[in-house]
């Protein structure tokens, strides 16, 4: 039977080309602009960890008090997005949390042991060993370090998969050695491909840049004086050398901490705000505690990590294919009453309604298929078009990946089959009487 019903999808389509091919053109520039779209909003606005995004916070301490906002409510008045080394240091050394680590962004000239390696300047993520199991970050070989070398101001270093290859090629390094700014660092992990979009454990810097391409301890990059990379803000300027700025309320690092049940994200937030109230009670601080604790999900949020012209585009897109879907069931609908003697005959000689809806809805799901696939062309088209000329943020999303294809292909057979439903609904309905009697 359902060869049958292909047989006729085909010749039905052979005997309007035209009108076939304006329907499935009109499906695939619908979805391919659609698609194009909203594959950038869900690149942009997806969480990258949404398996613990409830357990994992930012920590904002305010550091600066009212300044200009003097006027607004403590409610109304956000702290800095980035914490300074005291307080982070504060934090890291209570250790209220099942996981904590401070981090920020630095770098090094690195070379090899080889001498054919030309030295290449990379860029560092500074944190402690908490990082990895905080943020589930998956190892292709080796693992991160430990408390003890937090502690020990180790000098070990784990690479980027990328980075690894770049340096050692397909070669497992972990045990050799890598120079950084002419330090000798032992490779004690590499990483898998890991590229979180947005990358959300820092939305201080570039939201949608690749992963720095190794990781190093906190306490050594410190303890060597090295500057951050990433963003540096000072309020009331800095004390004198490296001790006179990691003394003042510069902020320049981000913190997060875990926290395994929902009761702990009061109790922690109440450990912040009584460490201001000490402050404020010894005179470091003139104001009242105004302290922030928000999970990944809320964090994006607050930082507003879809622009709005993404969001607008978005929302236009799934107008055009709207349009566009009506328009199709037009031509179907037309398609369909031109046809009505021959449904009619079909009708006389037996067939049933539900045959006859059947038939109809088989030819809609060919044509969507078809428009599918031009439709997963023209998206692909728009994806290139905008990695060419986009800003960095979408260049770095614009990607069609292989649920995005699968999304293109659901969308456009539920698109085209509801757009189908009242067209088929209606030839079904064609009375065989009247038809015979005017032909």
């Amino acid at each position: 039977m359902i060869i049958y019903q292909l047989k006729m999808a085909w010749l039905n389509f052979k005997r309007a080309p035209a009108l076939t091919a304006l329907m499935v053109l009109a499906i695939g520039v619908g979805i391919g602009a659609s698609m194009t779209s909203l594959q950038v909003f869900r690149a942009m606005s997806g969480n990258p960890i949404a398996w613990k995004s409830d357990r994992l916070f930012y920590v904002q301490i305010d550091s600066w008090g009212p300044g200009e906002n003097a006027s607004n409510s403590q409610a109304e008045r956000e702290p800095p997005d980035q914490v300074s080394y005291r307080d982070a240091q504060m934090v890291m050394q209570a250790k209220q949390a099942k996981r904590q680590a401070a981090m920020f962004q630095t770098g090094f000239m690195l070379k090899s042991a080889d001498p054919k390696f030309k030295p290449i300047t990379s860029t560092a993520r500074a944190t402690y060993s908490d990082f990895f199991p905080m943020f589930d970050v998956p190892f292709a070989a080796g693992s991160g370090w430990t408390a003890d070398d937090d502690e020990r101001r180790s000098r070990v270093v784990v690479l980027s998969a990328a980075l690894n290859e770049k340096v050692f090629g397909e070669v497992n390094s972990v045990g050799k050695s890598v120079f950084l700014d002419q330090v000798e660092f032992k490779v004690i992990g590499v990483l898998k491909r890991w590229q979180p979009r947005p990358k959300f454990y820092d939305l201080t810097n570039a939201n949608f840049s690749d992963s720095e391409d190794m990781f190093v301890p906190y306490s050594y990059v410190v303890g060597a004086q090295m500057q951050p990379w990433g963003n540096n803000n000072c309020r009331e300027g800095s004390g004198e050398g490296y001790a006179g700025y990691l003394a003042s309320t510069c902020i320049w690092q981000q913190l997060w901490v875990e926290l395994d049940r929902p009761l702990e994200q009061p109790r922690f937030l109440d450990f912040l705000n009584n460490f201001s109230l000490d402050q404020r009670k010894s005179g470091v601080t003139s104001w009242a505690p105004n302290n922030r604790l928000r999970n990944v999900s809320q964090w994006m949020e607050e930082v507003g990590i879809v622009p709005s012209d993404v969001q607008i585009s978005a929302i236009l897109s799934v107008g055009f294919l709207l349009v566009c879907l009506i328009n199709t069931a037009g031509l179907m609908l037309a398609k369909s009453l031109s046809r009505s003697g021959e449904i009619g005959l079909k009708r006389a000689l037996g067939a049933s309604r539900a045959t006859l809806f059947r038939q109809g809805l088989l030819d809609a799901s060919l044509v969507a298929i078809a428009g599918a696939l031009v439709g997963g062309v023209l998206t692909w088209l728009g994806l290139l078009a905008m990695r060419k000329l986009g800003d960095e943020e979408i260049q770095a999303v614009a990607r069609l990946d292989p649920m995005a294809l699968l999304l293109v292909l659901a969308l456009a057979l539920i698109s085209t089959l509801l757009a189908a439903l009242y067209p088929t609904w209606r030839a079904s309905l064609i009375a065989p009487a009247t038809q015979l009697k005017t032909n």
